[in-house]
């Protein structure tokens, strides 16, 4: 568990799959990340993040708000899925529900899961990916101090062809000296 400032960020509990799948079944939200998914598929990545946190003590948390404990959304870092350019970097990634946007959580959530990448795993750098259209999630990278890496821009392999959510861009910081 991670506590901020706001925020408290935690494991996924059996009792949260509902709140990730609104996650995963919100079109605002999902409007970079690709087609809504079924319960099946949310399941099968719900059951993929505790297995992250089970072998690799970290994964995309569930973001609560301290003063109510009411939970807004997901950040955290994991390993990058197999089959990517990525695959075997430790990805930083972020979603949240569209009224707890703009207010700041998705920096200090990120940021926090950034100090606890650098002490808890021996990842020598972290890694995002986004969209090219994806401007809010683009600053954010700019704001944790991720470099835009153009030579390593990608068409994501597990996106339709056609699909103007095929280029991603990619973004990564090194582990502070």
């Amino acid at each position: 568990m991670i506590e901020t400032e706001r925020l408290t960020l935690r494991p996924w509990r059996e009792e949260d799959r509902a709140l990730f799948h609104r996650l995963g079944n919100d079109p605002d939200t999902m409007r970079y990340l690709g087609p809504l998914r079924s319960r099946e598929e949310d399941d099968q990545a719900f059951d993929r993040q505790q297995a992250f946190f089970a072998t690799a003590g970290t994964c995309g948390w569930l973001v609560e708000r301290r003063a109510d404990r009411r939970p807004i959304g997901m950040c955290g870092t994991k390993p990058a899925r197999p089959g990517l350019p990525i695959a075997g970097e430790m990805e930083i990634g972020w979603r949240f529900e569209p009224d707890y946007r703009g207010q700041g959580y998705a920096l200090e959530a990120a940021q926090a899961s950034l100090i606890y990448a650098w002490e808890k795993t021996s990842a020598p750098r972290v890694v995002a990916i986004t969209v090219q259209d994806n401007i809010p999630s683009r600053r954010l990278m700019e704001r944790l101090g991720m470099r835009h890496v153009v030579q390593a821009d990608f068409d994501h392999p597990f996106v339709p062809y056609d699909s103007p959510l095929r280029r991603h861009v990619l973004y990564r910081i090194d582990r502070p000296a």
